[in-house]
Formats: structure tokens, C-alpha cells, sequence
């Protein structure tokens, strides 16, 4: 079995120290995501386009570790203001609709206060 570290690009990566996500054989555990693009290292204000964001970055990031979105088995939410969240869902059903992994969402404080969600997945590839 071989470990492989994928990188965004993102500064936090370096100045932390974390890969966005870790490949460990036919698992894929992408690190919790943010609404930053990382090209830009900006962020947008809305929770939605945030969410957009989100998965837009962990999705190249499966992409990168030779899953999709198809291969999720569970996503984790992190939002400081639980009531921010259902306006998310029409984003999130687009992308995990037909999959449907076991998920849990969590209110908490973010990092950085323009940070209105975090998601954080684990996929198992297909063999």
C-alpha cells in the first residue's frame, strides 16, 4: 500500500502543515476545505458561493487521488452559524445527491472569521 500527499497550492498547507488530502491505498481523506480559492487565495462573502468553493477545491482534489465525488462515504460540515446551513443544501444535494454519504454537521468557530463553511470527506475509491 502506498501514501500519497496531494497539495492545492494553498499557503495554509505550508504554513501549518497538512496536505489537502492523504491518498493510503483505495482511501482518500481530504482535509477540511474552505471557500478560498486557492489560485487567488480570496474568498467570497456568501455561505453558498462558499460552498460552491468548497467543493469545487475537493473535487479537484479527488480528481488528483483518481476518485469523485461518487467514491464519498462521508462528509463532515463545519458552520459558525448552524442556521447558515440549509441554504447550502441545493449546492451540497448537486453534488452528493446521487451518492449520499453518511454525514454530521457541526457548529463551530472557524480559523478565520470570513470563513462561513468548512467540508471535510472521505472517499473510497473503486477498484
Amino acid at each position: 500500500m502506498t501514501r500519497r500527499l496531494i497539495s492545492s497550492g494553498s499557503t495554509f498547507e505550508q504554513e501549518i502543515g497538512y496536505s489537502r488530502a492523504v491518498v493510503d491505498g483505495e482511501w482518500v481523506f481530504v482535509s477540511g476545505t474552505t471557500g478560498f480559492d486557492y489560485a487567488t487565495m480570496t474568498i467570497r462573502d456568501g455561505v453558498v458561493e462558499q460552498a460552491e468553493q468548497c467543493l469545487l477545491n475537493i473535487g479537484a482534489a479527488l480528481a488528483e487521488a483518481g476518485a469523485s465525488f461518487k467514491d464519498v462515504v462521508r462528509v463532515n460540515y463545519v458552520l459558525p452559524r448552524a442556521e447558515d446551513f440549509p441554504a447550502c443544501w441545493p449546492v451540497l444535494r448537486r453534488y452528493f445527491g446521487e451518492c449520499r454519504p453518511a454525514a454530521m454537521m457541526i457548529s463551530a468557530g472557524l480559523a478565520d472569521p470570513r470563513m462561513k463553511i468548512e467540508i471535510e470527506v472521505t472517499a473510497r475509491k473503486r477498484v
